[in-house]
């Protein structure tokens, strides 16, 4: 484990599947720090609409979102995704509801109220954050800004092999071609697109392990801000 040697935000972009989940927790476990799932927050947000068999519209957006309460917890070291305080860190795990985030993150008020609370919890502590527009939008600030790439059979498999493991039934084909629709959606949407940001560091995770990208990334915050072993 090690300790960094000043604050620091660490945030982590890319797109679906190429680890930024996987990573970033063990990140978050290394350095002993906050870590901030905004994907997470919207795949909450769009559980809201599926459960209440509610289309997610702007208008209806317009219509139900203030009944919608998103916020993050740790217990016992885990990450606790929380709708209107109720546990739903397994629920919001399928493909239903990634596509259910892809099309809410598209609302440039959702986008805003949840880029709010990502901010308000993080507030002043260092804080590992990843999403899809956390270096470009969310904290463009951040002292460390990494974006994950990886080929797109590699982000399918891992992505169906998290679905198996969840006791998803789930095709293959249909998962590689709702990811590459994700990406269309996600990279052509007007308000906040998935972008590199400039001064971003590529690093390409086929054929990485989580600890292999892990260690990249560490070596990369040691020599920026500096860390201590503990």
């Amino acid at each position: 484990m090690y300790k960094l040697n000043k604050k620091c935000i660490i945030a982590i972009d890319g797109g679906a599947g190429v680890g930024k989940t996987t990573v970033s927790k063990y990140l978050s476990k290394s350095l002993n720090i906050l870590y901030i799932d905004t994907g997470a927050m919207y795949r909450a947000a769009a559980l809201y609409f599926i459960q209440k068999n509610i289309d997610i519209t702007d208008e209806n957006i317009d219509k139900y979102f203030n009944d919608v309460d998103v916020n993050l917890k740790i217990k016992d070291g885990e990450n606790i995704v929380l709708l209107n305080n109720k546990d739903v860190t397994k629920l919001i795990r399928t493909e239903e509801v990634s596509m259910g985030a892809s099309d809410i993150s598209k609302n440039s008020y959702v986008r805003k109220k949840l880029v709010e609370k990502q901010r308000k919890i993080a507030g002043k502590e260092s804080v590992v954050i990843e999403g899809r527009d956390t270096t470009t939008v969310v904290f463009p600030n951040a002292d460390i800004k990494i974006f994950l790439t990886s080929h797109i059979d590699t982000r399918a498999q891992r992505r169906y092999n998290d679905l198996i493991n969840a006791k998803n039934k789930v095709n293959f084909e249909y998962v590689k071609e709702d990811m590459i629709k994700r990406d269309i959606q996600d990279s052509t949407r007007k308000d906040s697109p998935l972008v590199k940001a400039k001064d971003a560091i590529e690093i390409d995770t086929t054929g990485n392990d989580v600890k292999k990208t892990g260690n990249i990334i560490l070596d990369i915050i040691n020599e920026k801000v500096g860390l201590s072993k503990i």
